[in-house]
């Protein structure tokens, strides 16, 4: 699979990546239909692998690699990410009403530093759509939906979006994380705030009650820009709330984590964004290490960052993290990293 993908990047990276992505998933949207394709996808790619399983917020996550959200939005390509061996999949974000996001180009890449820029903003089918397609999904593979709200929504109704998304996704998935951290959303990253997020953390938690959920699990997810003052705070806030868990982190704002000048002048050219890849690994894990000692056992993280190798992974579960998840290495490395991954790492109890 490896090197398979060795003599398709070339051609997906003459495309922009927006374009190549749309490609990939045609492609991979066909395939999935033919019989036994994913079979054999999970023989090219290894599908022996050691005993992984572990029991997170009352869910046996078949091995700890995810897909982070982001990449496949409206969960199209499931039967393809349980192939490639990943234990569990993260769909979205997922927005209560279509909204088409960003103008574009909205997405960028640097190869050599494994670096990708988005600004996307919610592009969205919305919940309606996705939750009809999840009526179909693989029966054995873990699946969360991560939820937004929608950009014209002002900050005070934001509760609301996040509950009509809720009553439609939910029933269909097997937890449900709530993105108040992509930066590509104005005004989002205020929800993090505790003054505004533990008002949005009952309100979930009592609609998960409304409708008889309540042994499903709720994640926060948080942006790695926050100081460590302000992770404390939201810490206790989600120890204080009942909520199930946190997921950190999300692409950053900051430029300073890109190691040439050249690469930073071309992120400036490119405008906005949220910057994900190789170079966030010591950002991610620095807000990680902090929510973990808050956190102290008590609940569960998803580590998300920077995630590239191995032995990032291993690093990841050795400093305490419930789980991880990829999404950026996967589109410069290709689908055979999740088997690569699987095979060499031992999961800590």
């Amino acid at each position: 699979m490896s090197s398979l993908y060795r003599i398709a990047r070339p051609l997906l990276f003459a495309l922009r990546p927006e374009q190549a992505h749309d490609l990939a998933f045609a492609v991979g949207q066909l395939a999935q239909c033919v019989p036994g394709m994913c079979a054999l996808m999970r023989t090219f790619v290894g599908g022996s692998y050691p005993p992984l399983a572990r029991d997170v917020a009352g869910i046996i996550f078949p091995a700890p690699v995810g897909l982070a959200a982001g990449l496949d939005k409206g969960a199209k390509l499931l039967p393809i990410w349980k192939a490639l061996g990943f234990g569990f999949v993260e769909i979205g974000t997922i927005t209560p009403r279509p909204q088409p996001g960003n103008p574009k180009p909205r997405s960028f890449r640097l190869v050599d530093e494994e670096l990708a820029l988005n600004r996307m903003g919610f592009n969205s089918e919305g919940a309606e759509v996705v939750a009809k397609r999840l009526k179909h999904r693989p029966n054995d593979l873990v699946i969360g939906g991560n939820i937004g709200k929608n950009k014209v929504t002002p900050e005070e109704q934001a509760l609301d979006d996040y509950r009509m998304a809720y009553k439609l996704i939910a029933p269909e998935v097997d937890y449900v994380a709530l993105n108040v951290s992509s930066p590509n959303t104005p005004g989002l990253r205020r929800l993090q705030a505790p003054e505004l997020l533990m008002p949005l953390l009952q309100g979930m938690l009592q609609t998960r009650r409304e409708m008889g959920l309540e042994s499903q699990p709720i994640f926060l997810k948080l942006a790695p820009d926050l100081e460590p003052g302000e992770l404390d705070s939201i810490a206790d806030t989600a120890l204080a709330s009942g909520i199930s868990g946190l997921i950190a982190t999300n692409t950053t704002l900051d430029r300073g984590i890109i190691k040439s000048e050249a690469n930073k002048a071309k992120v400036q050219a490119w405008g906005d964004g949220g910057l994900s890849g190789r170079v966030l690994k010591f950002k991610a894990q620095t807000v990680q290490r902090r929510i973990l000692q808050r956190l102290n056992g008590k609940l569960p993280l998803i580590a998300c960052g920077g995630i590239s190798a191995p032995q990032d992974v291993q690093e990841s579960l050795t400093m305490g993290a419930s789980l991880v998840q990829i999404y950026t290495a996967l589109i410069f490395q290709g689908p055979g990293l999740v088997a690569n991954i699987r095979k060499n790492i031992v999961v800590p109890y």
